[in-house]
């Protein structure tokens, strides 16, 4: 009998089901459970499998570097307002369902993408798909895609993914050939699909990126029209670090 109870659990894909169900029997027997408490406690071990399963394979679906958490992240040299915008980004995740952007503008070294990739292990905690990648990569992903004559494809196939970081956007380089088609990809990211962008500079500087000031402009216009910008400044981590083994 349980080698066709435990065939029948596999064609329902309930793999907890056939990890615990002989153990939560024997507790349900112990605890004098009815049928309904036997069938919830398994069902709650098999909610708890399937979430445990979805967040470790979306992590590792979404490339982020390692060892970049709020466990791990560094508050304290953060001010007052960039730690409360930040709070607010955890405590309530409705940006992500409408659609709004986070750029974290800010010299190098002072967490930008670490807070960028904590922001995305949270959101994936609850229940949200993220992509990290770095703005050369990206870019040349989408230029590939653009040879390929299949670059609406490529974009569209992102749209899988609730939030898509896009990390350290000042090293792409208007003289790279088609460089257009990161533009291209923030217009159709527009309203409909979450961005986080790291930055070393601020706005005004960002016409090194895009072909021309139009594009540059309407580039940040649709990038703050719906979005939490936070300005972080102070000491790189590294050379702090770097300064303490000396």
């Amino acid at each position: 009998m349980s080698e066709q109870v435990e065939l029948l659990l596999k064609q329902l894909r309930l793999p907890a089901f056939i990890r615990y169900y002989h153990e939560i029997w024997k507790e349900a027997a112990d605890q004098g459970w009815s049928h309904p408490e036997y069938l919830t406690h398994l069902c709650e071990k098999e909610v708890a499998d399937r979430y445990q399963r979805r967040v470790k394979n979306w992590t590792k679906d979404a490339k982020f570097p390692r060892g970049k958490s709020f466990a791990t992240l560094d508050l304290q040299p953060l001010d007052d307002q960039s730690k409360s915008q930040l709070a607010r980004l955890q405590q309530d995740t409705d940006w992500v369902t409408t659609a709004d952007n986070v750029l974290l503008i800010g010299p190098s070294g002072v967490g930008k993408t670490h807070m960028a990739v904590a922001i995305g292990h949270h959101l994936i905690e609850r229940g949200f798909r993220c992509k990290f990648f770095p703005a050369v990569a990206l870019v040349q992903q989408l230029q590939q895609a653009k040879r390929d004559l299949e670059l609406m494809a490529a974009m569209s196939k992102l749209d899988r993914y609730g939030l898509i970081i896009v990390d350290d956007i000042g090293y792409v380089r208007k003289t790279d050939a088609e460089t257009q088609v990161l533009f291209e990809f923030i217009a159709h990211r527009y309203e409909n699909g979450s961005l986080i962008i790291t930055a070393n500079q601020p706005f005004s500087e960002w016409d090194h990126i895009f072909p021309d000031n139009m594009m540059t402009v309407a580039a940040v216009d649709r990038l703050i029209h719906h979005a939490t910008i936070i300005n972080l400044k102070g000491e790189s981590y590294r050379k702090k670090q770097q300064a303490k083994t000396k």
